[in-house]
């Protein structure tokens, strides 16, 4: 039996309490919002009048007064097939509470190991969700401003302090290359400076209502480093939160540097400690300072896609800037936020390719000559 029109708009429908909504991100010239079932980790796009009624689904107002608050906000109000096919697309996809439950997705097979021996994945955790959870509960004491911040002053002095010391740092670090025990110990710890980089994304991001679906290990050999995979990072309620998970690898990689500091300041100049600690305090601030470029795959590319909340800056930007030679109209339909944003991030970032390839080449013709 179908609803009359007065029967449908006295309805109180609500979202699923799971189900995640992100904010609203730019996604080339249009703004959108994403909706995930966490059963399924399906996702899709909505647009900004349609995440204006789905948000409002809380089963306390009817459609009618959402209908009402619709017409306020866009000029309009819905017709009643709107109201069907929005609910139909919803009841579809099992976001509406007390719709059937969907069939659950089909569990994988246990395969840990994927890939060949020159390149491929392990997964080290049965559960990694879990397992960070544990690291969460036992590290969330110093998870707070009163110990982070502090410890964030000392790595800038950190740095200042080792940006001071460069030219010995740069000669400890020619000298440790051609020290082959040495550099193996060197980047032994590096490597674990990278582990510790990963699980510092899982903890952080339990630590802001994210989830960790894998941790493992990837190699494409003769490299292999670790992974931690944080889903939900688009669905943190702040964009504080998605920030500090982004950047939480490069804090935990500058951490990690700070007891060494201490030993490297306590040896004298020229003793074969202090230049092995100089090579590791270089090469391990550049691991993580260079993670902070705005470039992807990076940190820092996603740290700038969460501050600027767009969704694909890098392709997107490189669409925009196609389209500024070959289809001007197109390119002019785009918002104002959006060309601004797009064009200047795809200039900067290739001005910011070009310095750092300029500053390689000029710092290996100097290393040539001299």
């Amino acid at each position: 039996m179908t609803a009359t029109p007065g029967e449908l708009l006295s309805h109180r429908p609500a979202l699923r309490p799971d189900i995640l909504l992100s904010p609203a991100l730019l996604h080339g010239p249009a703004t959108v919002h994403l909706i995930k079932e966490p059963d399924s980790g399906a996702a899709f796009e909505v647009g900004v009048k349609e995440y204006f009624l789905i948000s409002r689904l809380d089963g306390v107002r009817s459609l009618g007064e959402i209908g009402g608050e619709y017409a306020e906000a866009f000029g309009k109000r819905l017709a009643e097939a709107h109201w069907q096919q929005l609910l139909k697309l919803l009841g579809t996809r099992g976001l509406l509470a007390g719709a059937p439950p969907r069939p659950a997705p089909a569990a994988p097979a246990a395969t840990p190991l994927n890939g060949t021996l020159l390149r491929g994945t392990l997964r080290l955790v049965a559960d990694a969700d879990a397992t960070t959870g544990r690291l969460h509960r036992r590290l969330r004491p110093v998870l707070r401003a009163p110990v982070l911040l502090p410890l964030t002053g000392l790595m800038v002095a950190m740095e200042v302090l080792l940006a001071a010391n460069l030219p010995e740092l740069g000669r400890d670090t020619w000298w440790l290359v051609r020290q082959p025990v040495a550099l193996v110990a060197v980047f032994t710890l590096l490597w674990l400076s990278t582990a510790l980089h990963e699980l510092a994304h899982g903890v952080s991001a339990r630590h802001y209502g994210g989830t960790v679906s894998e941790i493992g290990l990837r190699w494409r050999l003769p490299a292999a480093v670790m992974y931690c995979t944080v889903d939900n990072y688009r669905y943190l309620r702040t964009r504080w939160h998605q920030f500090a998970v982004a950047g939480a690898g490069a804090f935990a990689n500058l951490l990690f540097l700070l007891p060494f500091l201490a030993w490297w300041a306590a040896l004298p100049e020229g003793d074969p400690t202090r230049r092995v600690l100089s090579g590791l305090l270089l090469l391990g601030s550049v691991q993580a300072l260079v993670n902070l470029l705005p470039l992807p795959p990076l940190d820092g590319y996603t740290m700038l896609g969460h501050a600027l909340r767009v969704s694909q800056l890098g392709p997107e930007s490189g669409r925009y800037l196609r389209l500024c030679f070959s289809d001007r109209p197109a390119a002019a339909a785009y918002p104002r936020r959006a060309r601004v944003l797009y064009l200047c991030y795809g200039l900067g970032s290739t001005l910011l390719v070009g310095l750092i390839l300029a500053a390689l080449a000029t710092g290996l013709y100097f290393h040539l000559v001299h």
